[in-house]
């Protein structure tokens, strides 16, 4: 299923152009029924196709989609409305939980990314600690993405070893020990995020990054990961 369709671009489009709250309220039942509703839509889906094919994601369309409003209080850019929309499946069905699934769609594409984003400092060095801990697991994890087309993302990452993790040793893990996320990436054009099958496309990129997710789970939380929500 997809409920995206022209006239969520057109919406986002529009808002672009005409960002304050008066033109908002006038389109507001257009972003109800044409953005957040298929969006909706999308995370229930993919949370019942998760379920079927045991994957320990899952979400709600009241919990998971982020709000259209901009926290505008220490930002620049005063503009009060988010052009884009996004959507986050985790374990636990909240949107704050370590290790996720988001899904990005803005006027002129849409993205899928899972992953650990930007996490707390003493996650990432408990994540390290893992690569370094078991550094054939963790190149295990590397390789596999790499083969199937999904080389970790480079975003923000450091330019030198961090501290304590800058030994001899570490060498061949340099490059991994340097990122600041541990996320995948696959962008979506307009025409797949129309198509019906979209839900099959986000499953079969989910199952790619699985592993990734799991082995964050299992450095983050232990052996048995935390309780599925």
């Amino acid at each position: 299923m997809s409920g995206f369709s022209a006239a969520t671009t057109q919406f986002q489009l529009g808002l672009a152009a005409n960002n304050n709250r008066e033109w908002f309220l006038a389109h507001k039942t257009e972003y109800e029924t044409e953005v957040r509703a298929p969006l909706a839509a999308l995370v229930e889906a993919l949370a019942l196709a998760f379920a079927a094919h045991d994957v320990p994601l899952t979400g709600s369309g009241k919990t998971s989609i982020f709000r259209i409003n901009r926290d505008v209080r220490f930002a620049a850019d005063k503009s009060p409305y988010k052009t884009n929309a996004g959507a986050i499946l985790s374990r636990d069905g909240t949107r704050k939980a370590r290790g996720i699934l988001y899904v990005h769609i803005t006027p002129i594409d849409g993205l899928m990314a899972m992953g650990f984003y930007s996490p707390e400092p003493a996650d990432l060095a408990t994540l390290r600690q893992a690569m370094v801990r078991q550094p054939k697991a963790w190149q295990a994890i590397e390789a596999g993405l790499a083969k199937l087309g999904h080389a970790l993302s480079r975003e923000e990452a450091l330019t030198r070893l961090p501290k304590g993790f800058d030994a001899p040793e570490h060498a061949a893990l340099a490059e991994a020990l340097k990122l600041r996320h541990l996320v995948i990436r696959q962008p979506l054009t307009l025409a797949q995020m129309y198509e019906p099958a979209l839900v099959e496309r986000v499953l079969a990129f989910t199952r790619i990054g699985l592993p990734l997710l799991e082995w964050g789970w299992r450095a983050l939380h232990g052996a048995r990961g935390p309780a599925r929500g």
